[in-house]
């Protein structure tokens, strides 16, 4: 063995050493097998070995500064490969461009082999360790991603482990009645225990795709699908199955990929009589995962889907001895900040920040003003309530409004999944379509127009002053609109989430270098966020971050303070000018956009306008 080979199992030991216990312990607990376990220590063995030198160095270096994702300069970008450049050879040639926009953090949605027309917009994988042919290869992949972090660019993926495709092959084995396949997923002979199930299982998605389970004549058994038929759920009580996704994970991890997105992670384990959300047994097979990174590729984060208020996506952290996340999505926040936008009422808003304000520092929250999914209104409903608020007019309100149908709205956009028996619905749109730019560039109103652009700008300088990390999605740094032409392609036209999927429009992107453009208004002033968030030390994700009251209900204050710096945010969530009745007596700050020096004493914050004051230290 070479003197390298050594000083490598030697790291290696050193970590699985300071895990092995606890890793046998719950994977014990959970599956009671000794053969299995002895097979999952081999491979992660093999996976470090293979592991190539450049992503170990690079591991070491995260090791020994676990803080490295938590600084302020860390932003991020999400698009689909076909859209923003048509593969992975395109996506490798936009770096320069993906750098200039100050991002270093790519989330590339799902490019795994999957089938047309029953692909869910890439989530029911058909093999795990395959691109589909028309983004690349996985050779194209490990090219991208050396080439990313040649750049300082970190590199995200979806890890879909609920359910695979019905054309994976473990899927086709099953459907021919291979008993070790079907022990895979949830296989039944006739409906009563899919019946049972039904009682408590809650429906994903009660229109599209109604019910838990799906009959196969060909096969003569139901199949458990909690999300569409195509997708069928796997079973995490087989620890094969386990065993194997951890396989797929660590390949994943050794292509490259620094961030692994784990989708629906809370419908993991399913337990007869239970909601099947949320069970106990989710925890310990997050915990394993987190392990078994930390063992063989500590570089690697774990960002966890769970949509939910706050207070139930907090035990996806785990806890600081025992940590299962490294980072979550703020998904009520990112719900609650349109509500703010259609209401001009922060007070919810407020509310929300200083639930996540609250909680220990060393939690890492994903913040979003939209992704490639639709907004559903989980709001908070029980405080509207207190206000007179109910819950099914609000959201009929709320997709009015976005729809350009109510309360003197500006935006454009489509409903989701209407349900007309509850009149549930959820919505759909780009940022610049929500905030107007698409209805003021139709009608051609340059002051609408200018009015659109500042509730644009002012919503990313609000998501950039939250605590953790922002992320936008491709093409809200140049405004693009809502793409209707997904209803030509028969593929697409029964989703409409395609509306805010278009394909990157890089004809407009070259704008940014007019500044007449609305392109290059919004290129720009996000341009000069994203310098002041990496050069202000203030936004880095553990710093002290709270609300302070206004006396205005449309104009948001948030504070931020680290190391002997403090800035406060104001942001005027309505199309007139407010005062903000504040009263920081601390002496003079300097307005970080104008560079004026005022003292935060009873503000003037014009119509969609904000400030970033930085107190000027004596």
């Amino acid at each position: 063995m070479d003197k390298e080979a050594g000083a490598q199992d030697e790291i290696y030991l050193k970590r699985l050493e300071r895990h092995h216990d606890e890793l046998r312990w719950l994977y014990m607990e959970l599956y009671e097998n000794d053969s299995m376990f002895a097979e999952l220590m081999d491979n992660m063995k093999h996976f470090f070995t293979e592991r190539n030198a450049d992503l170990k160095n690079q591991d070491a270096e995260r090791e020994s500064h676990q803080d490295w994702y938590k600084q302020n300069d860390m932003l991020g970008m999400m698009f689909y490969i076909d859209n923003f450049a048509k593969n992975m050879k395109g996506v490798e040639s936009k770096l320069d461009y993906i750098e200039r926009c100050n991002v270093n953090y790519i989330h590339l949605m799902p490019f795994l082999e999957t089938t047309e027309g029953r692909s869910d917009g890439g989530y029911a994988v058909a093999d795990f360790r395959k691109v589909q042919e028309k983004l690349g290869s996985m050779e194209d992949l490990d090219s991208l991603t050396a080439s990313c972090h040649k750049k300082g660019i970190n590199v995200c993926m979806d890890f879909v482990m609920n359910h695979t495709s019905e054309d994976h092959e473990w899927a086709k084995r099953a459907r021919a009645g291979e008993g070790e396949y079907m022990s895979r997923y949830f296989f039944f002979q006739d409906d009563s225990i899919p019946s049972q199930y039904e009682r408590t299982v809650p429906q994903v998605f009660p229109t599209t795709a109604p019910g838990n389970f799906t009959y196969l004549p060909d096969a003569g058994h139901y199949v458990m699908t909690s999300f569409y038929p195509y997708q069928w759920d796997l079973n995490y009580r087989n620890p094969r199955v386990f065993n194997e996704m951890m396989y797929n994970f660590l390949y994943l991890a050794n292509r490259g990929i620094d961030i692994i997105r784990i989708d629906a992670v809370p419908y993991i384990w399913k337990e007869l009589n239970t909601q099947c959300r949320n069970l106990p047994q989710v925890h310990t097979i997050v915990r394993m995962m987190r392990i078994i990174s930390e063992i063989v590729c500590p570089g690697v984060l774990l960002l966890g889907e769970v949509v939910m208020e706050p207070e139930k996506v907090v035990p996806y952290f785990g806890t600081i001895e025992k940590p299962e996340c490294h980072m979550l999505y703020n998904v009520t926040t990112m719900a609650t900040t349109w509500h703010t936008v259609a209401t001009r009422d922060v007070r919810l808003l407020k509310r929300q920040l200083d639930i996540v304000n609250s909680l220990p520092k060393d939690y890492v929250f994903l913040n979003y003003l939209r992704c490639h999914d639709d907004i559903g209104w989980g709001l908070d409903y029980g405080t509207l309530m207190t206000e007179g608020i109910g819950e099914r007019s609000h959201k009929q309100y709320l997709n009015d409004y976005f729809q350009g149908y109510a309360g003197d709205s500006n935006s454009r956009g489509e409903l989701y999944n209407a349900d007309p028996v509850t009149g549930d619905a959820r919505f759909c749109g780009t940022t610049a379509s929500m905030c107007g730019i698409e209805k003021a560039g139709f009608e051609q109103n340059g002051e609408a127009m200018e009015r659109a652009i500042r509730l644009d700008v002012m919503l990313h300088a609000y998501m950039f002053m939250q605590s953790g990390i922002p992320v936008i999605y491709s093409g809200d740094e140049i405004g693009q609109v809502n793409d209707y032409t997904y209803k030509e392609d028969p593929q697409k036209v029964a989703d409409s989430r395609y509306i805010h999927r278009g394909a990157m429009n890089w004809k407009l992107a070259e704008n940014i270098k007019d500044p007449k453009t609305v392109e290059a208004k919004m290129f720009s002033s996000l341009d000069r966020l994203e310098h002041i968030r990496k050069s202000e030390k203030v936004f880095v994700s553990n710093a002290d971050t709270w609300t302070i009251e206004t006396w205005d209900q449309s104009i948001l204050c948030i504070g931020r303070y680290f190391e002997g710096e403090k800035i406060i945010g104001l942001f005027n969530f309505s199309e007139f000018d407010k005062t903000a009745w504040i009263n920081e007596t601390d002496g003079d700050y300097t307005d970080l956009i104008s560079g004026k020096v005022m003292k935060p004493v009873g503000i003037n914050v014009p119509a969609y306008g904000f400030y970033y004051l930085k107190h000027i230290s004596e």
